[in-house]
């Protein structure tokens, strides 16, 4: 791509994880709303749950995660025993009398490997005890390989798990030592082949660009050793370097990363390269093979975004537990207090640990409609988007105007109310959702780089 439009378009924007996005909640938001958001629930629609687990071993100094560091099991205890206060107190707030059925449950971190097999157990069971999980529900979990133990692992097996996601981020000495972050291939291939002997096959991994170190010719041989583990989707994230948000980012010298046009070779070097092994580009920074269910919602145009990126889950409603963790709802988002001793409080005193979210208007839930069409499908027809919710897409003029505009840099091409993105425009599809951003303030928003 020219150099031109890296510095034209490779501007700090949302991720749209949700819209409005989360820098627009607000503390009007609480847990007495919240729970009234929960009682209204439609007993016939299948829930989503995001387990929150705000701790990890080691800080490794890429992250942008909610976590703590712990070499000790004590504080994981205190905090399991609030998020078994906070399940069965959320829960308990559905519709009484009623039995709701889960399709998803995904734990994320933080590292949930730390848990002990028996208090996964117990989480699972808590959940179980009070919610029908699917015979088809995607059970998923986030995966450190340094702490993945064999006990874990048989674990997730009684407890229904058929998903795993790895984090690589990348194989080399160099680039792992600059980050806190040192593991080997033969140590990631035996967690995934101990998955998969236990019959846990859904094998996602996580690989990481513009991290310190990185080069192209790394870069490629990362994606060529990842390929050789047969994982079947694959998250590729461009590194956020955001050290006034987490310090300890602090610990890796801006001067050793890529800069913004190395990045974007990066980027186009792994896309390549993931097409050549093979795999379908899903969005913005997903792959996955054909016969994988990403894929098939993707052709189907089934394919969501949630806050763990993109999703199979057709859910209208994703309750999440644990501090930071935010819940989806029809009538908006709800986050909870990302401090985790706040949070902990709250729980223990049998309240909700709701600290801000924002409730959605008719404009939002438009607006959010078009941008996860545009996030998705990297494509949208504003004709059929607008039938369902009864306007005409002659009110977005003003956005196809700006959007049109862009069109002299083949990154995206307007049909009338129809806009599609080229492949020279996939990496900078957000650029595109921003048109449609009644919030956004580019001058004054702290968000990771588009690219």
């Amino acid at each position: 791509m020219q150099l031109a439009l890296y510095e034209k378009y490779d501007l700090r924007l949302p991720r749209y994880t949700s819209y409005p996005t989360a820098p627009h909640f607000h503390a009007g938001i609480n847990g007495t709303v919240f729970e009234g958001w929960l009682g209204e629930l439609d007993p016939a629609q299948p829930l989503s749950l995001y387990l929150h687990v705000p701790y990890c071993e080691e800080m490794c100094w890429f992250c942008g995660c909610n976590t703590k560091i712990t070499k000790h099991y004590k504080p994981v205890t205190g905090y399991v025993g609030a998020l078994l206060g906070e399940i069965e107190s959320t829960l308990g707030k559905l519709p009484k009398g009623q039995r709701f059925v889960v399709s998803h449950i995904h734990f994320g971190g933080g590292s949930p490997t730390i848990l002990k097999a028996d208090d996964l157990r117990t989480i699972m069971a808590a959940i179980s005890s009070r919610l029908d999980l699917l015979p088809d529900a995607e059970i998923a979990i986030e995966m450190d390989p340094r702490t993945a133990t064999a006990d874990f692992m048989d674990a997730m097996v009684e407890c229904g798990f058929n998903r795993a996601s790895i984090g690589i981020q990348d194989f080399h000495d160099d680039v792992q030592r600059a980050v806190n972050r040192i593991q080997s291939i033969d140590l990631v291939r035996d967690v995934i082949d101990g998955l998969r002997d236990r019959g846990i096959t859904g094998i996602n991994v996580d690989l990481m660009y513009g991290l310190p170190h990185q080069t192209i010719d790394t870069l490629r041989d990362t994606v060529d050793q990842t390929v050789s583990l047969r994982p079947d989707r694959l998250s590729v994230f461009g590194y956020a370097h955001v050290p006034w948000m987490k310090k300890h980012q602090q610990l890796i010298p801006t001067e050793v990363l890529p800069d913004t046009q190395e990045r974007w070779a990066q980027y186009e070097e792994i896309q390549n390269r993931l097409s050549a092994h093979g795999y379908i580009a899903i969005g913005l920074d997903h792959f996955a093979h054909e016969a994988d269910s990403m894929a098939v919602a993707l052709r189907n145009g089934e394919l969501h975004r949630n806050f763990q990126g993109y999703t199979t889950d057709r859910a209208e409603a994703l309750i999440g537990f644990g501090p930071s963790a935010i819940s989806s709802l029809p009538q908006g988002y709800a986050q909870n207090d990302p401090a985790l001793a706040r949070w902990q409080r709250s729980i223990e005193a049998g309240m909700c640990a709701i600290e801000k979210g924002v409730a959605l208007s008719d404009e939002d839930t438009l607006r959010r409609e078009i941008i996860n069409e545009l996030m998705c499908n990297l494509s949208v027809d504003l004709d059929d988007v607008c039938a369902r919710f009864q306007t005409s897409a002659d009110r977005f003029r003003p956005e196809l105007d700006r959007i049109d505009a862009m069109s002299s840099d083949n990154i995206v091409k307007v049909n009338g109310h129809n806009i599609i993105l080229t492949e020279t425009g996939r990496p900078l599809v957000r650029a595109i959702c921003a048109a449609f951003d009644i919030y956004l303030d580019p001058a004054h928003g702290r968000h990771s780089q588009a690219v």
